[in-house]
């Protein structure tokens, strides 16, 4: 586990000043804290920061083939690295490390382009070949691993793990984009493959990029995977039971390879408690899991990872976090480098800090809801389809559209009751209806919330445009296969991932997802969606699997989730810097809001007449990137490339 980056001149073959490239690399030097280096040769430069995980003593990066024409850095874990080295060797490729990097480089050696296909795990890397004059970007299927890259005014291209190694080069314009303004406020984060500046991008999940000197431009990225939902496989319940079984416990077992100590999160949760189920069915030690529990009851389920941690025995740490641990605002702001409104980032941040003194590699449950259908949000839509397939758009929408704007807002209510927000529903297509229930702020509250400059600057691009374009690619009619792809595509990778990962990367803990295993995924799209919610049942099949391994108090309790007392805190504690930082002239002087509306939110939220808790979190978290933009640091501008002669 690592951070990686590197510099590539498209037009020529100019000398990149090794300072510069160190500055940029060391940037993100809490991925990899144990060793550096750098890889130079005319045109091109490629920085490493390495976290220990596999082959402690010759691991180190950049690592090359045999005669040094082709050289990487790399970052992840390929879990299948020893059935590849033995398939590599007897191809009569020579190996001078045990490390899983070394096979990727014989990997592009034998298959080209085509290794992606042969490759088992979470990873991004960049991979130059000197005889071929390219260099080579890829990112694992379901986008574990970030990639973040651009193209400068001088020709020069960047690429590194975190956006920060691309904001710290002195020729990177810090733009911010409209349109990804917009997709942070419907969503909560950027949407793959944006960034918040202009001119920056994400390789998006399953794609890569091929880069040859001489280019005019970058080209678009290309998908190498997708998730194909068939749901055509007539297995029976008990043999789905059986093989889903089989299935976890072999992607559990992939992930357990490490030279360094290993464990789990174990929050008490159905996927964290399954992996940890899994670990102790294939590996006979004993098991590190670490927990965190809240003072407040109604966010703690320390006692259901107490139940699974007794049940097998595990070596097992809990902190207790205070209800009131908002100090981390400015942290996350930081560690993020884009605006970023997901609240369990705190409590995120807090257990892989845990972790870190108990193990260097953690096993997670993340994943697990979006495969199963673990969330009830999918419930509710799949109720709601029912009805929008009952009538014609051109009946719902008048009829229904109407209901919405009349009928009054419920913030208080069950959502079950809240008639408004399932009436407007009701008026939308599926793609539409689904941003709609996962939106932060809906279609019609940023309409209020922006002002007119900045709907100008947006020229009528909408967070839906990104939505329907992901909908009209997933392949599916099935209502419930369709939020799932959506959620793949973006909650999953712009959110759940990006989250573990940088406050994994941030106490350089490596996290590994055996729920996101791609072999998994594309047989669980082969299932009938009845097989994943039943009823009122979510993660059907995954709870009745998981019956003999864990406790029914564990599976089929109510969904806790993972959150923190977001209101309490912007009523409370956070009251007065809430009302400085949003009403302040940080946020005035950025032109992107209406300060009337920003008053009345912050006023009806404080005074307990609604609940706009979200809303202002997301508002809060933008204002605090706003401040961290001014303080960025920028690598010397003295240090920077040199055209050779």
């Amino acid at each position: 586990m690592c951070g990686i980056s590197g510099l590539f001149d498209l037009r020529g073959t100019r000398a990149f000043s090794p300072a510069l490239m160190s500055a940029i690399n060391d940037i993100q030097a809490h991925r990899g804290p144990d060793e550096a280096d750098l890889h130079l040769e005319p045109g091109l430069a490629m920085g490493h920061r390495r976290l220990s995980v596999i082959d402690l003593a010759t691991g180190i990066q950049p690592q090359f083939n045999e005669d040094g024409s082709v050289a990487i850095v790399f970052n992840g874990e390929i879990y299948n690295y020893r059935e590849l080295t033995a398939e590599l060797k007897a191809l009569g490729h020579v190996f001078k490390t045990r490390s899983d990097t070394e096979v990727i480089v014989h990997a592009w050696e034998a298959w080209g382009e085509d290794c992606l296909h042969r490759l088992r795990g979470m990873f991004a890397f960049g991979l130059w070949d000197r005889n071929q004059q390219v260099l080579f970007l890829a990112r694992d299927r379901m986008g574990v691993k970030p990639m973040h890259y651009a193209l400068l005014p001088d020709g020069s291209f960047v690429f590194g793990s975190e956006l920060k190694v691309i904001t710290a080069h002195p020729a990177f314009a810090r733009k911010i984009d409209p349109l990804a303004v917009e997709e942070y406020f419907a969503l909560g984060y950027v949407a793959d493959p944006r960034c918040i500046y202009e001119g920056a991008f994400k390789l998006p999940p399953g794609h890569k990029l091929l880069l040859r000197r001489g280019m005019a431009r970058i080209p678009a990225p290309q998908a190498y995977w997708d998730v194909r939902f068939s749901l055509d496989n007539p297995i029976s319940l008990q043999d789905a039971q059986a093989e889903l079984l089989q299935r976890i416990d072999e992607s559990v077992r992939l992930r357990l390879v490490a030279d360094v100590p290993l464990g789990a999160f174990l929050s008490g949760g159905v996927d964290s408690s399954a992996v940890v189920a899994s670990m102790a069915q294939v590996d006979g030690s004993r098991i590190k899991t670490c927990a965190i529990g809240f003072d407040d009851p109604r966010f703690n389920e320390s006692q259901f990872a107490q139940m699974v941690a007794d049940r097998y025995r595990t070596d097992h740490s809990l902190d207790i976090v205070g209800s009131n641990d908002f100090d981390l605002i400015d942290t996350l702001a930081w560690l993020y480098d884009e605006p970023f409104a997901d609240s369990s980032a705190v409590p995120t941040y807090r257990v892989c800090q845990m972790a870190r003194k108990h193990v260097t590699v953690a096993l997670s449950g993340d994943g697990g809801d979006e495969s199963f259908g673990g969330y009830r949000r999918y419930r509710l839509h799949l109720a709601e389809e029912k009805a929008r397939r009952a009538l014609p758009l051109g009946l719902r929408r008048p009829l229904f559209g109407a209901l919405g704007q009349i009928y009054p807002k419920a913030d208080w209510a069950p959502r079950v009751f809240r008639a408004k927000t399932t009436f407007q529903a009701l008026a939308f297509d599926s793609a539409q209806a689904y941003l709609h229930s996962v939106s932060v702020l809906r279609a019609d509250e940023r309409e209020r919330l922006y002002s007119a400059g900045f709907k100008r600057q947006l020229g009528g691009y909408s967070a839906l445009d990104m939505f329907r374009t992901h909908a009209e690619r997933a392949g599916t009619d099935d209502p419930l296969a369709l939020v799932q792809y959506l959620d793949y595509k973006t909650w999953l990778v712009g959110d759940i991932n990006t989250k573990v990962d940088r406050a994994g990367m941030a106490h350089s803990l490596e996290v590994r997802e055996p729920l996101m295993d791609h072999q998994l995924i594309e047989w669980l799209a082969t299932l009938p969606s009845a097989l994943k919610i039943q009823g009122q049942e979510g993660k059907y099949l995954l709870k009745k699997a998981f019956e003999p391994r864990l406790p029914s108090d564990v599976l089929y309790r109510p969904k806790m989730g993972f959150s923190v007392p977001l209101a309490s805190w912007l009523r409370g504690p956070l009251a007065e810097r809430t009302r400085e930082a949003l009403l302040g002239p940080r946020m005035a002087d950025a032109g992107y809001f209406d300060p009337d509306q920003l008053r009345s939110m912050v006023r009806q939220h404080q005074s307990g007449q609604r609940d706009f808790s979200a809303p202002l979190w997301t508002l809060l978290m933008f204002e605090a990137f706003l401040r961290q933009l001014e303080q960025r640091p920028v690598a010397d501008p003295a240090a920077s490339s040199e055209v050779a002669a």
